[in-house]
């Protein structure tokens, strides 16, 4: 006879991906999520009308999500999974600048743009949301870490640089002009930012030494 199979252990709440009709209602939500956020900004945003928009049952959003900073956070970690790639240019500071443009066709975007910022606004007032934003963060700086990673290999920085720093110094001065100064936010300025942080680089400013 052949030995019993014993079942496999239950997987841990949110470690499945969903798939068929909860995929597709996941992703409808986070859209309509996204465009209220984008519209309205966080204040605003409202489970209810979410739902409407998506086209399904209030019901439905309530019992998933349940508060508005936990939508916002699912709509994070989404982000985070869907992001481009790093570039691969075969210089540190070509890549640098792919990454700065990237970040300034973002924020500069008519839709993510106002979208970061309802973001950045709901991590203010949940840790929850606060925690989804720094892992979108780092989700998004150790992707192109690697393509500072591969200028220490070129030679073109000393191995004991804080690869992560680097990428850290590119996006700062953008996000500034963002929420802070109002600064023009054109190729000029993110080029600007990418070879400061090249120069800083070198230089051995992101030393972890």
């Amino acid at each position: 006879m052949p030995e019993p199979v014993n079942p496999a252990p239950a997987p841990e709440p949110g470690t499945v991906r969903p798939g068929g009709r909860t995929a597709r209602v996941r992703a409808a939500v986070l859209e309509a999520a996204g465009d209220a956020l984008a519209e309205q900004g966080f204040a605003a945003l409202d489970l209810a009308e979410v739902a409407q928009r998506a086209g399904v049952g209030k019901t439905t959003v309530y019992r998933r999500w349940g508060t508005t900073t936990a939508l916002v956070a699912d709509l994070l970690l989404d982000m985070a999974e869907q992001s481009a790639p790093r570039a691969d240019t075969g210089s540190l500071a070509g890549d640098l600048r792919a990454n700065a443009q990237l970040v300034r066709r973002t924020l500069t975007d008519a839709r993510q743009g106002p979208l970061f910022k309802a973001m950045i606004a709901a991590a203010t007032c949940s840790e929850q949301t606060e925690a989804a934003l720094h892992r979108f963060y780092e989700t998004r700086i150790e992707e192109w870490a690697g393509c500072v990673e591969q200028a220490v290999l070129r030679g073109e920085l000393a191995d004991t640089t804080d690869t992560r720093e680097v990428v850290r110094a590119v996006s700062a001065p953008l996000y500034y002009r963002l929420l802070a100064s109002g600064g023009p936010l054109d190729e000029a300025t993110a080029d600007r930012a990418a070879d400061a942080a090249v120069a800083a680089a070198k230089a051995g400013a992101y030393s972890r030494s």
